[in-house]
């Protein structure tokens, strides 16, 4: 347990200073959410009915910019060959990583996303919804994103490539979310049943992921 919790606030730090952690992810979301009413036009009640997909594609797109540094910064300075050889088990330390990113990228972007719902002209229930859609569902676009991350981390150049392979599997969450928000707001469907949905899909993806990961970090580090 003590290997794993030094893993843990090494991958903390790490989190915090590679990419500007929480600050670049908070204004590149400030950007999107920004720049939607300039494109959308004066119309406030269609900014209150997309508001919240808006905030959902903001948080998808933001919480991409620091994964191509996710296991990167190990494999580049040697670390990644001793979290392979250590006692910890790699889907572990693998796990402890992507909660690390999420704790400095991903959750900002949820205490973030209130306030950005002014922006939008959403009410206090439509932010409040949005932001506890966000917090459910925002890990699994962490652990999705660690398995894009350990497939393309010998690759140069992986940015891209990892927003390739990581978009199209973070899709069902973006349904569920956007589903989830909306159906708390203005119905018709209960606003539990896409949000389990969401729930399920977070839970998955933290138990596949790492084992995932780990699995592609193998392979591609023969």
């Amino acid at each position: 347990m003590t290997a794993l919790a030094n893993i843990f606030l090494r991958d903390m730090r790490l989190s915090v200073r590679l990419g500007g952690g929480a600050l670049i992810g908070v204004l590149f979301f400030l950007i999107v959410v920004t720049l939607m009413p300039f494109a959308i036009g004066p119309d406030l009640a269609l900014l209150a009915r997309i508001g919240p997909a808006i905030l959902w594609l903001g948080a998808l797109l933001a919480s991409l910019l620091a994964l191509d540094r996710l296991i990167a910064a190990d494999y580049e300075d040697g670390s990644l060959d001793l979290i392979l050889m250590a006692r910890v088990p790699l889907e572990l330390s693998l796990a402890s990583k992507a909660l690390a990113h999420w704790l400095t990228t991903g959750l900002p972007l949820v205490i973030a996303a209130p306030l950005l719902g002014l922006l939008l002209n959403l009410d206090p229930t439509a932010t409040g919804a949005v932001a506890l859609t966000l917090l459910a569902g925002t890990p699994a676009l962490t652990f999705i994103g660690l398995i894009g991350a350990s497939l393309t981390v010998a690759l140069r150049r992986g940015g891209l490539l990892i927003a390739v392979l990581v978009l199209p599997l973070a899709v069902p969450v973006l349904i569920f979310g956007v589903a989830a928000s909306n159906a708390a707001i203005v119905g018709p469907v209960p606003f539990g049943t896409p949000f389990t949905i969401l729930c399920a899909l977070t839970l998955m993806s933290a138990v596949v992921g790492p084992f995932a990961a780990a699995a592609a970090l193998r392979h591609g580090l023969e």
